[in-house]
């Protein structure tokens, strides 16, 4: 299952957008994360690694949600650990981010595993 069209194309030309995770004890937060979309799957990854708040909560719980625009995308998050989908992850994170100074800490070997695909809820 995909995004519809016009949400594909908010989350692409988003520079960053916020995904909106819950706690255990039911706090929700928000942070703010970079998004990439690559023929027509949505990926995000913690550039902290397996240590980042957001990256353990939705490990936890997978029900998400996503804010571009000013609209709530309700998603779920699944682990996309497989050579394929990191290499998409980053190849769209090295052509969307170029010049950005943040961009090396996202494509390092420590962080791969964190690449996660968001499908609609």
């Amino acid at each position: 299952m995909r995004f519809p069209e016009p949400d594909l194309a908010a989350l692409a030309a988003a520079e960053e957008i916020d995904i909106e995770t819950r706690a255990a004890d039911g706090t929700v937060h928000r942070t703010i994360v970079w998004v990439m979309v690559r023929d027509g799957e949505v990926f995000l990854r913690s550039y902290k690694g397996p240590a980042g708040r957001w990256y353990r909560e939705t490990l936890a719980d997978p029900a998400v949600a996503l804010h571009v625009d000013g609209r709530r995308l309700a998603a779920s998050a699944l682990p996309a650990t497989d050579a394929a989908s990191i290499e998409a992850c980053s190849a769209g994170l090295r052509e969307k981010y170029a010049s950005s100074y943040s961009l090396q800490a996202m494509l390092a070997p420590s962080v791969l595993p964190t690449t996660l695909r968001l499908v609609p809820a």
